[in-house]
């Protein structure tokens, strides 16, 4: 069986991920540098990491024996445009509810 390859969407899905992409938000950091800040098991983390690297949300390289991952942050230009769309969802609905409060 291939697998697919990971989506954006698909991605950021997990709690565990979108953490793990907070901690790269700062900078490179390795697999071992990762696990110690998760609450989850090496092997889930790998396997997270993965996903991210699947989808193209993280980058990967060897410095010796150690994988360093980093952030692309550009790979969220995806959620970023579909939650924009609804920006302006938002703002009407809150203009509704000031001119509704402003009249009660």
């Amino acid at each position: 069986m291939v697998s697919k390859p990971a989506d954006v969407f698909h991605a950021i899905a997990d709690e565990n991920r979108r953490r793990l992409l907070d901690l790269l938000r700062d900078g490179e950091r390795s697999v071992q540098d990762l696990v110690a800040e998760m609450t989850v098991t090496v092997g889930a983390v790998s396997q997270h990491l993965k996903v991210l690297l699947e989808s193209g949300l993280v980058t990967r390289r060897k410095e010796g024996r150690r994988r360093i991952y980093a952030v692309r942050a550009g790979a969220l230009s995806e959620v970023h445009a579909w939650t924009g769309e609804y920006r302006q969802f938002w703002d009407d609905s809150f203009d509704r509810l000031d001119r509704y409060l402003e009249e009660s």
